[in-house]
């Protein structure tokens, strides 16, 4: 019979020098591969990106709740001593929910109380935040528009103007800009 001579030191230190050269010539062979799915679409040239970037730069979320008038800045507030409008002299903003009203005996909206409308969902999160930290629950939704996701946060439904509008009073009080949002029921 034959006796082996250092079969297991010799065993060990040979499979883990194969096993180095095999884990090398993995690695090599990864590296040097094409990602998949990367390098099969066009790439885009900088002057693509300064374009896209350009024209995202001035982009507002908000635009469409302006409605046909920009952004109008804050009225500057009333005197004081000035008398309250009799029931004569006020005049109804909302002269399409009235005849609404008129007409179906109820308000045939539901409001809401829009507190932004953010490109991310994160920056809706943040928002959301703030609110909830002045004790103001709102609620987060997702819309397409102008073939972009935006991200809206608004407090709501309400089921009068007028609590709505209260709501945005108290979004105003705080700094925070907020437009009414009405939807049909």
């Amino acid at each position: 019979m034959r006796q082996q001579k250092g079969g297991t030191l010799l065993g060990f230190i040979l499979g883990l020098v194969v096993g180095l050269s095999v884990a090398l010539v993995v690695a090599v062979y990864v590296t040097k591969v094409p990602i998949p799915f990367m390098n099969k679409a066009p790439s885009r040239s900088a002057e693509q990106d300064a374009a896209e970037q350009k024209k995202n730069k001035d982009w507002d979320p908000n635009a469409p709740l302006y409605g046909k008038n920009p952004a109008k800045p804050a009225a500057p507030s009333e005197p004081i001593d000035a008398a309250p409008p009799t029931v004569e002299d006020k005049k109804s903003d909302d002269p399409l929910g009235d005849l609404a009203r008129a007409k179906a005996g109820a308000d045939p909206f539901l409001y809401f109380v829009q507190a932004g409308a953010y490109r991310s969902e994160p920056e809706a999160q943040a928002q959301k935040a703030k609110l909830a930290l002045k004790g103001l629950e709102s609620g987060i939704s997702e819309r397409e528009q102008d073939g972009r996701t935006v991200f809206r946060v608004r407090l709501g439904p309400f089921d009068t103007k007028e609590d709505a509008e209260v709501t945005k009073k108290k979004l105003d009080g705080i700094k925070v800009e907020a437009a009414l949002v009405r939807v049909q029921r």
